[in-house]
């Protein structure tokens, strides 16, 4: 069986605080496994959400101005 995160260990890798994972959980922003009053996270389904949050960043345009 896999082993799961708990809050703090998230909010460990991820550089956030236990408050924000939190939040995250309580507005259903991030994927998560309820036990009862306990919550866990999955590794692999956190890493599928934060690549799916990812952007490519803006392209610079040159504009020759004469």
């Amino acid at each position: 069986m896999e082993e799961l995160l708990t809050v703090e260990e998230l909010g460990d890798k991820l550089k956030v605080s236990k408050a924000t994972v939190y939040r995250w959980v309580h507005y259903d922003f991030i994927p998560r496994i309820k036990l009862g009053g306990v919550v866990r996270f999955r590794e692999e389904s956190v890493r599928r959400w934060l690549s799916a949050r990812e952007k490519a960043g803006r392209v610079r345009l040159k504009v020759d101005i004469e």
